[in-house]
Order: structure tokens, then C-alpha cells, then sequence
């Protein structure tokens, strides 16, 4: 996800995406303690998008 997508997004949609992210975080890494991981890159892509949300939804808030 690329952070001028998330800018279109409303504050709240953001907060909803930064849940997602982070229940497929945790999912992802109980699939990893489990063993039965697939694609190993995709956690540092989700730590990655978590943080953009993050970043993005700071710049909203120090606008208002």
C-alpha cells in the first residue's frame, strides 16, 4: 500500500486499516512460530504498511 492511497483515505477508514494490518500481523506470525510459513518477506511488508498508516494518520491530525 502506498502511502498517497492511504492519504485519500479518511481518518477513521485509516484506524480501520491499521486493524487489519494488525490481526494479519499476528496471524502471520503464528504461522511463522507454526512453521508453516509461505512467504517470509510478508511480515516486513506488513510492519511497513503499519507504519505508513501510522505516519500518515499523524500528518492528518497535526493539519486540524
Amino acid at each position: 500500500m502506498k502511502a498517497k492511497d492511504i492519504r485519500n483515505m479518511t481518518p477513521a477508514e485509516i484506524e480501520q486499516n491499521i486493524s487489519s494490518l494488525k490481526e494479519k500481523y499476528f496471524n502471520f506470525r503464528l504461522e511463522k512460530i507454526s512453521g508453516r510459513i509461505e512467504r517470509p518477506q510478508e511480515g516486513t511488508k506488513l510492519k511497513k504498511d503499519i507504519a505508513r498508516c501510522y505516519t500518515v494518520l499523524k500528518e492528518i491530525q497535526r493539519e486540524k
